[in-house]
């Protein structure tokens, strides 16, 4: 025989009530069906749930500890039973974003305290990718959404321009290019670029901004290359909204490089046609869009 789960609920109102009559009172049943449902529950698990000797109905040392059990087992089927509602009102069960590192996380992090503010049932999955890292993630994993500086394009695929954002090529004031004017790109390509690695496994992607000297160093992340910066390790892009402060303090120092110290580009927001959006997908896509659209004074963010 199975357990009734039930009888877990009985089990709570007759410690509630202190009484078999009213709890069956507030149950809307007969005494003796109470009674004949605690008496089954006790026979099938071999111990006795309550005391029948005092006045008040009240619970053995085991049937204290057996009804904590039945008390979690009774809120983990409230909780498949919201879920199950939710779901069933269009929420899909999960929803996995791949984000590029080069884009300002300050938005995303707002979209996704404002939806967890909906409290829906929807698991998220956030990864950060960086380069051609992103798309090869979003399609290795089916994922759902992909915020990207840029990527290849196919017939499914629905993009959503965020707005542009801007890089600047920056050194240490205290690198050898922080007193250069008008520097040219042979004198660019004497010092060490600092560059992001792409994250893809077969590293296919060829940033276009790299200025193809001998002389670089591949870091993992935007936060590792700004440190580099700063120690005067080399010099290199990064979003300006990184390095504002450091601008303004002169700890970081803006190149005069002859063929321009700032490119702006486009990110786009990309779902595909092939795994359509349920309601999460949705509005995250509205969230985000509507947190992007408040950004638009940062002047971007770069690349390489």
């Amino acid at each position: 025989m199975r357990i009734d789960i039930d009888a877990f609920n009985v089990l709570q109102v007759l410690v509630e009530e202190g009484s078999f009559a009213k709890a069956a009172e507030r149950l809307h049943k007969a005494q003796s069906a109470v009674s004949y449902q605690v008496k089954k529950l006790e026979e099938h698990l071999g111990v006795p749930l309550f005391s029948r000797e005092q006045y008040r109905a009240e619970l053995t040392q085991e049937g204290r500890v057996i009804l904590a059990e039945g008390q979690r087992l009774l809120q983990h089927l409230a909780n498949i039973e919201h879920l199950a509602s939710r779901f069933s009102e269009g929420w899909e069960p999960k929803l996995e974003l791949v984000i590029d590192g080069a884009l300002p996380m300050e938005p995303i992090m707002t979209a996704l305290k404002r939806m967890a503010e909906h409290q829906i049932p929807t698991k998220i999955q956030l990864n950060m990718e960086f380069l051609g890292g992103v798309q090869h993630r979003f399609e290795r994993d089916n994922a759902d959404l992909m915020l990207v500086k840029d990527y290849r394009t196919g017939p499914y695929y629905h993009p959503q321009p965020l707005p542009a954002i801007t890089s600047v090529l920056v050194a240490s004031a205290s690198h050898p290019l922080s007193f250069i004017r008008e520097i040219s790109l042979s004198e660019l390509q004497q010092h060490v670029e600092l560059t992001i690695e792409d994250s893809s496994p077969n590293k296919s992607y060829r940033d276009e901004m790299q200025f193809g000297g001998d002389k670089v160093f591949y870091l993992s992340g935007f936060i590792m290359k700004k440190n580099a910066l700063l120690k005067g390790l080399g010099f290199g892009w990064l979003p300006d909204f990184l390095v504002q402060e450091e601008l303004a303090k002169g700890e970081l120092v803006e190149i005069d490089f002859v063929g321009g110290s700032r490119y702006t580009f486009t990110p786009q927001l990309v779902s595909t046609l092939e795994r359509p959006l349920g309601r999460a997908g949705q509005l995250f896509t509205a969230l985000i869009l509507e947190e992007f659209a408040k950004t638009e004074q940062f002047d971007g963010v770069g690349l390489g």
